[in-house]
Order: C-alpha cells, then structure tokens, then sequence
C-alpha cells in the first residue's frame, strides 16, 4: 500500500498541475457557457456530451502522460494510421451536420466524429517524429523536401474534404513546428514569397463564390447583413450588448433566443461577450494565453528535441484555433468554422484536444529522465 501510494504521489509531483488546472478551468467556464447558450433549447444533450466529454478527455489525458513520447515515436506509422484512415473514410461516407457544408464527420450511430481533430493530434506526433530524425541536415534540400511533403499532406487532404478552415489551421501548426525545428529564415522567406504569389490564382480559380463572399464582405461598407454577414453581424450586436460587465448569465437578449447562428459552437466568444461582458472575454483570453503560454514554457525546458516539437504543435493547435475563432467573432477575419479550444460545444473537439494536452504533459513528466524520487 506504501509503495502503490508513493507511485501515485510521484505521478502528481512529476506531472504539470498549473498546465491541467488551466485546461480544467477553461473547460469548466466553456461548460457555462454551452449551458447559457443552448438553455432556450430545453435540449440538455449538447452540455451533458460537454461534461462528459470533459471528464474522458481529462482521464485521456492522464493515462497519455505517463508514455513516454519516445515510445510513441517508434510507433509513429501506427499513430498515422490512426489519423488519416478516419479522415480517408469521410470522402466515401461522411456527412456535413446541419449548419456546415462539409462532408467532415462520421456517423457512429450514438454520437457522431469529427477525423480531422484526432487527425491534428496525430499529425503532430508524426510530425515532431520526423523532425527530430532529419534534424540535423533539416536544411539539406534532401531532406527538407520529404518535410515538407509530410507537412503539408494534410492541409492539401482537408482541404479537398472542404473544411477550409481546418486546412489553415494544419498550415499554421506545420510552419510552428519547422521554425521550432531550425528551418532556416530563407525558406520561409521564399515560402511566403511564393503564397503571395500564387495567391490571386487561389482566391479566382481554388475558392468558391461563397469563400470569397465571406473575405470581401469584410472590407464592403455595405454589408450583406440578411445574407452572408448576417451571422458577424449578429455577433457584433450581441457583443455590444454585453458591455464591460454583460447582461448577466441566462439573461443575453439575442443568446437566449437564439439570435446568433451557432452561438454554443463556433460563435460561442459571442455568447459570452453578450452574459459576461468585456471581462468575461477577458477572462477567456487569458486562459488561453497561459494555457499556450505554459506548453511554450515545456517546450523550452526539455531536453527531448522530439518532445519540444510536440509542445509547439500543441501550442500552434489551440493559438491558431483562438486567434481565427475571436477574429471571426468580432468580424476581423471571414467565418471559416473553427471553434474557440475549450470553450466551443463539441464532443470530437474537446476530447481530441485533452489528447494533445496529454502529449505536452508527457512531455513535461519525461523532461528529464535523470530525476529519481526514493522512498524509505
């Protein structure tokens, strides 16, 4: 019994508490909010899938953090397997749920799954796998190339899947992970060069009428407020109706009727500008930043490169994913249908997200192997 609880009491020494508490916290206010925003419903479902899956992703999270990542790195191929045949089957039998245009999800029966997040998670095992082998020659075009193959893969697979949105994010968390890695500044200069270049082609001949609708309607001084703005639009009233303080919890004007189109989803940053003000907004940027802010700090103190990779990709996961959702939120960037991390509704999300917290707290606890705790 001594020695099983001095295990235990190692386990809890050795993991990152302030990183778990941060992600609880967020989780718990994000739970709040999907409960205000989905009360007019009397449809209990999406907060209690919320909860549910709040409590499996903390439990995941834990049980990840006691593997260590180099584990993890010999299995690399079988962890991409994971991702992309889910992702791979949503081309042949996916469906959009009502609200999306996207043949992203997967119909399980009980509940429904969302590949691409779990996807993101593998993706940054692999990835952070690949980069520690060729790190360094990583700037050696022979083996830049691959990287950049395997990198950017997903983004192109998403893409043809329709969700644009998780495409950019897939983008964003590639280019963190290679500038972590040591890619050299030329490259990327020359990678921005060539974006900029191709980018009139892109916006004419890749993205819809809609995609591009979304941009312009964002520099028009007319806005199509009954049409393709009237979600943004929504959003910003419902964010002025909050002021400093909000108009109180269950007591939004447009959030409990239902005024602003996925107010417990994507727009959920505007359900709780509208109840809990400026403030309460506050309050969900600062989580966020301490959250990105801690696996940064992880990333910096381990001596495992692979696990430094991992720490960054999770960080450019959630930092991407809250800068697009807010910009969208407040009408600075287009809808492009990515939520706010622990804060949205969404089972798939929330889960594969703790995953990716799990990873960084595996990190953490194997961050330096020479660490040994005795007991009498």
């Amino acid at each position: 019994m001594r020695y099983v609880m001095g295990k235990i009491a190692d386990f809890f020494r050795e993991s990152d508490k302030l990183l778990l508490i941060l992600c609880i916290a967020a989780t718990s206010y994000g739970c709040v909010a999907v409960f205000s925003s989905t009360y007019y419903m009397e449809n209990f479902r999406p907060i209690i899938v919320q909860v549910l899956c709040m409590f499996l992703g903390i439990i995941s999270a834990l049980i990840i953090s006691t593997v260590d990542c180099e584990k993890l790195f010999k299995r690399w191929y079988l962890i991409g397997l994971l991702g992309l045949i889910p992702v791979i089957l949503t081309f042949f039998i996916g469906f959009a749920p009502e609200g999306t245009d996207d043949k992203a999800w997967l119909d399980l029966g009980i509940t429904t799954f969302q590949p691409s997040e779990l996807f993101k998670v593998c993706f940054i095992v692999t990835f952070s796998a690949h980069l520690k082998k060729v790190k360094p020659e990583i700037n050696k075009l022979k083996k830049l190339i691959p990287v950049l193959i395997h990198g950017f893969f997903p983004v192109a697979l998403i893409f043809l899947q329709g969700d644009w949105g998780t495409a950019i994010v897939f983008g964003f968390i590639t280019v963190f992970m290679m500038w972590a890695a040591g890619v050299s500044w030329k490259y990327f200069i020359a990678g921005i060069t060539a974006a900029l270049v191709a980018s009139p082609f892109f916006y004419f001949f890749v993205l819809s009428e809609s995609h591009r609708e979304r941009i312009t309607t964002l520099f028009s001084a007319e806005k199509d407020i009954q049409g393709i703005h009237y979600q943004q639009w929504r959003g910003s009233v419902a964010l002025a109706n909050g002021g400093m303080f909000g108009q109180g919890f269950l007591k939004g004007d447009l959030t409990q009727v239902g005024g602003v189109p996925e107010s417990h989803n994507d727009f959920i940053f505007v359900c709780i500008g509208e109840e809990f003000g400026f403030i309460g907004c506050l309050v969900v940027i600062i989580l966020l930043a301490a959250i990105c802010l801690r696996c940064i700090r992880i990333a910096r103190i381990t001596n495992n490169d692979g696990g430094k990779y991992i720490c960054v990709g999770v960080f450019s996961m959630i930092f991407t994913q809250a800068i697009i959702n807010i910009g969208m939120c407040t009408s600075v960037l287009p809808v492009i249908g990515i939520t706010l991390p622990f804060f949205s509704s969404g089972g798939t999300s929330l889960l594969c997200l703790y995953l990716g917290i799990g990873l960084a707290l595996s990190v953490y606890k194997h961050r330096n192997s020479r660490i040994i705790y005795l007991h009498d």
